[in-house]
C-alpha cells in the first residue's frame, strides 16, 4: 500500500509539472522597458542624435506666408486642418501642398519650388527668399501635414497616427498606440522604414537601454512599427494546443486511476 501511495504521489507530481511546463511555454518573460538599467542608482545614458527628416515626394506640407504689410491684398496663407480624435490619421482632414513627383510644390504667386531632399527649415528659408520678391518682410512657416507613424501588432490601439511635430521617438509612437499589451515581445520589435525603392527592416530591443542610443530611436515619416506576439498569445489563440493539453491531462489522470485500482 505504501508503495502504491508513493507511486500515486510520483504520478501526480509528473502531472503537475507537465501542466505547469505547458503553461509556462507561453508566459512572457520580458515585460519591463529598459530592464537592464539599475533602478537603485542615478543613471545617464547616451542618446541618439536627432536628424531633421527630409521632404520626399508625396509629402503634404503646411505652408504659411504672412507679411507685415496688412494692406497688401495678396497676403497668402495656407495651413493644414487639424485632425481630431486620438490622433489616428484621417486622410480626409489633411490639406496643404503636395510634393509632386519632381519634388516641387506649386505655391500661388511664387510658383514651383523644389523642396524634395530639404528639411522644413531649409524649405522655409528658400521660400522666404522667393516670397521676398512679392511680399514685404514675409514670415514663413513650413510643417508636415501628413507626418505619420504606423503601429501594428500587440498594442492597445493599432493604427496610423499623424504626428504634430517631427521629433518623435519609438516610445512616443508606442504611447500613441496605448502601449504594448502584456503579450507584446518587447525584446524584438520590428521597425520598417522606406529607403528609396527598398524597405529597411530593423529589430529593436526595448528591454535594453541601448535602444536610446540607436540611430533608429527617433522615427521618420511613414515608419511602421510591428510588435510581434509572444508565445503566450500564440498559445492562447491556438485551439489545437489547448485541446492537446486537455487530452494529455485526461490520459495521465486515466493512468493514475488504473494504477491505483490494480
Amino acid at each position: 500500500m505504501n508503495t502504491l501511495y508513493n507511486k500515486n504521489i510520483f504520478l501526480f507530481s509528473i502531472l503537475i509539472c507537465f501542466t505547469f511546463f505547458l503553461a509556462s511555454c507561453g508566459t512572457p518573460q520580458n515585460v519591463v522597458y529598459l530592464s537592464n538599467i539599475d533602478t537603485a542608482k542615478y543613471t545617464q545614458i547616451p542618446k541618439a542624435a536627432f536628424q531633421q527628416p527630409l521632404i520626399i515626394t508625396d509629402d503634404v506640407l503646411s505652408i504659411s506666408i504672412q507679411t507685415q504689410d496688412v494692406t497688401d491684398p495678396s497676403t497668402f496663407n495656407q495651413t493644414s486642418s487639424k485632425s481630431g480624435g486620438d490622433g489616428a490619421e484621417d486622410d480626409s482632414k489633411i490639406s496643404g501642398f503636395l510634393v509632386d513627383q519632381d519634388g516641387n510644390v506649386e505655391i500661388p504667386i511664387i510658383g514651383a519650388v523644389k523642396v524634395a531632399g530639404l528639411t522644413t527649415d531649409q524649405t522655409r528659408q528658400l521660400i522666404k527668399v522667393r516670397a521676398s520678391k512679392y511680399y514685404k518682410d514675409p514670415t514663413v512657416q513650413v510643417r508636415f501635414s501628413n507626418y505619420k507613424i504606423t503601429v501594428l501588432g500587440e498594442v492597445v490601439k493599432p493604427a496610423s497616427y499623424k504626428v504634430p511635430n517631427e521629433k518623435i521617438t519609438i516610445f512616443d509612437a508606442i504611447a500613441l498606440a496605448g502601449d504594448l499589451t502584456i503579450f507584446g515581445k518587447r525584446e524584438n520589435v520590428m521597425l520598417m522604414r522606406d529607403n528609396g525603392d527598398k524597405k529597411d527592416i530593423i529589430r529593436l530591443n526595448l528591454n535594453s537601454s541601448d535602444v536610446i542610443a540607436s540611430p533608429y530611436y527617433y522615427l521618420k515619416q511613414n515608419d511602421v512599427i510591428y510588435v510581434e506576439p509572444s508565445n503566450a498569445r500564440v498559445s492562447a489563440n491556438n485551439g489545437a494546443k489547448v485541446q492537446a493539453l486537455t487530452i494529455a491531462i485526461s490520459v495521465v489522470t486515466l493512468l493514475i486511476t488504473i494504477i491505483t485500482r490494480f
